[in-house]
């Protein structure tokens, strides 16, 4: 069957960036997602369910649409009109990768509907210029604990699977923040003791995902570099950093650049004993806490007969 007769489903993963000192570096792969069928039609439409329908079903300005039009232009293809059905399960705005599962769906179209013929890296990297930094976007398409570095376009990215037995509780505060505003509060220098923590945390980080140790991730997780600065614009923050080291909670760090926090449990055992220290920690602040195990596995992409799914 011809491609032209051919539906895509696209399944990818929210991600966490950071995870404290990480910062544009480190990232990993939650269980909930953005999931998306999309067939050529005679003019752009999109049907929306989940988080956020409101702001995902417009079609002006559209991040997937735009992305995936302005990557076919580029390669002298014409953008062919899709129809998209989207269910999101990213909240948007909150730090949870929604931009990059976006514009790494945007890139997963232009290839298949405009027979790009690209390789896993060709996409991750256009996905990386269109986001801007590797980190979701790495996570995103390809699943598990992910760090990655750049040089020019090119991304070298690498994943071990995080520790089956790790859970985690993503708190997601009430109202979304910008990452633009998250950056312009950033200070253009660093002093050098605060560097050299932002490294050692950084080092330990990664061998504490991949050797389950999470004796460490509570030193794993220090940061320096950008949470001190967004405190102030994340009041979810501080109250959380404190809890690591009890009630069965690893560790606390900004989810991405913020607002929302992510909270890594030690085991389904401890998942009770933690979300109560949470609720106790932040008292009457309204949040929602959204519990979440880390994904070995990356984005997914399958291909249906258009007349065979409804």
């Amino acid at each position: 069957m011809s491609e032209e007769g051919m539906r895509l489903h696209l399944k990818l993963p929210a991600t966490s960036a950071n995870l404290g000192p990480g910062f544009d570096a480190a990232a990993v792969a939650f269980d909930f997602y953005l999931e998306i069928e999309a067939e050529s039609a005679s003019e752009y439409a999109i049907e929306v369910s989940g988080r956020n329908a409101d702001l995902c079903g417009e079609l002006r300005h559209n991040l997937i649409f735009e992305s995936y039009k302005k990557i076919l232009r580029r390669e002298r293809r014409e953008p062919v009109p899709l129809k998209m059905r989207m269910h999101n399960g990213i909240p948007l705005g909150m730090g949870c990768g929604s931009s990059a599962a976006g514009r790494v769906a945007a890139v997963a179209m232009a290839v298949h509907f405009g027979k790009l013929d690209w390789s896993s890296e060709r996409i991750l990297e256009e996905a990386y210029l269109l986001e801007g930094h590797p980190d979701n976007a790495a996570a995103c398409w390809l699943g598990g604990f992910v760090t990655a570095a750049c040089e020019g376009r090119t991304v070298h990215a690498v994943r071990v699977a995080p520790p089956e037995q790790w859970r985690a509780f993503v708190v997601l505060p009430a109202d979304p923040l910008p990452t633009s505003k998250a950056r312009a509060v950033l200070p253009p220098t660093y002093a050098a003791a605060d560097v050299v923590v932002n490294l050692q945390s950084a080092a330990m980080l990664g061998l504490a995902f991949a050797q389950n140790r999470g004796d460490l991730l509570r030193v794993a997780t220090r940061d320096r570099i950008h949470q001190p600065y967004r405190a102030a614009i994340c009041p979810l923050l501080q109250p959380l950093l404190v809890l690591a080291g009890s009630n069965g909670i690893l560790s606390a760090s900004l989810s991405g650049a913020g607002p929302s926090v992510l909270v890594i449990v030690e085991d389904e055992a401890h998942r009770a004993e933690a979300e109560a220290a949470i609720r106790r920690a932040l008292g009457s602040m309204e949040v929602e806490l959204l519990p979440t195990r880390f994904l070995p596995v990356g984005a997914e992409a399958s291909f249906f007969s258009s007349t065979a799914v409804k």
